[in-house]
Order: structure tokens, then C-alpha cells, then sequence
């Protein structure tokens, strides 16, 4: 004669209980996305993370720097001269403002409030010193009043 340790009510309840338990520990493990950033050239797009986020807060002074000059761009694209480039943004990036720096350095004064602008190829392959360049590193910069919140990075390289 075998004798129930459980009732099948206890038991249900037990199964119930530890599925809650497991689902909440998931959760908890999982970070939050942060917003996307898009890049488009004719039909080749690319999106990414940011490489620098604080989740909406202003990212620490120190790291700033660092963070426009140090990181490189995972994601590239191709462009000629004549081409567009189309920025887009989460629209809680375009809510607060965005901005574009070109190789580490700010190329707009006030901050951009659509999710969505497009800009000739042309305005990004040369240099401080005027000469042409092949390659240049765009970093999207969400702002917060005079505080930066998030940076993605993308590379733009100019084709023949």
C-alpha cells in the first residue's frame, strides 16, 4: 500500500508556486534593450544599440570622452557622395533631442527633436584639415538638457 505524501490539491499548488518562481528569476536576470539607432543608405540598413547608456540618465562626465573617441563603430555602411544618409531614432531618443558628432567631435549646436532626418553623403568625407577622407566614424548623441544620456556609433564608408 503506497500513502500520499501530497494531496493533488498541495501538489498543484506546489507546481503553481515554483513556475512563479522560476518565471520572476528570468525576469530578473533580463536587462532592459536600450533604444535603437538607425542608419540607412539607399536600400542597406543598420541598426544598434547604444554603445554608451545610463538608462536615460546622464552618462558620468569621466566617461564622455571616452566613450565618443575610444569605441569604435560595430556597424557600417556604404555610401557615395551623392547618396543620403537617412538618421532614425526611438521616438524617447527624438523626445529628449539627438545630436550628430562626426569622428569625436559635435557638428550641430541644438538638438534634433524628429525621430527621422536625412542628410547628403557628401557632408561627411572630409576632414578638419579639408583633405577627403575614406572613412568617418557618426555618433548619434542623445541629450538631456546639456547632459548626455546615450551614444551609438556607426561607421560611414565612402565608396567610389
Amino acid at each position: 500500500m503506497t500513502v500520499a505524501f501530497f494531496s493533488g490539491k498541495s501538489r498543484r499548488i506546489g507546481v503553481a508556486l515554483g513556475a512563479v518562481s522560476a518565471g520572476l528569476l528570468v525576469l530578473s536576470a533580463c536587462d532592459k534593450p536600450t533604444p535603437l539607432a538607425t542608419v540607412t543608405v539607399n536600400s542597406d540598413s543598420v541598426a544598434a544599440e547604444a554603445a554608451c547608456y545610463n538608462d536615460g540618465d546622464p552618462i558620468k562626465e569621466s566617461l564622455i570622452q571616452g566613450c565618443l573617441n575610444d569605441k569604435k563603430a560595430e556597424h557600417s555602411v556604404e555610401v557615395a557622395m551623392d547618396d543620403k544618409v537617412r538618421f532614425g531614432v526611438d521616438p524617447e531618443i527624438a523626445e529628449n533631442g539627438w545630436t550628430l558628432f562626426i569622428n569625436g567631435q559635435q557638428a550641430e549646436q541644438e538638438p534634433y527633436k524628429k525621430t527621422y532626418r536625412s542628410i547628403p553623403g557628401s557632408a561627411f568625407f572630409s576632414s578638419q584639415t579639408g583633405e577627403p577622407t575614406s572613412k568617418t566614424q557618426i555618433s548619434i548623441v542623445e541629450t538631456k538638457g546639456k547632459k548626455l544620456t546615450g551614444i551609438w556609433h556607426f561607421q560611414l564608408k565612402k565608396t567610389d
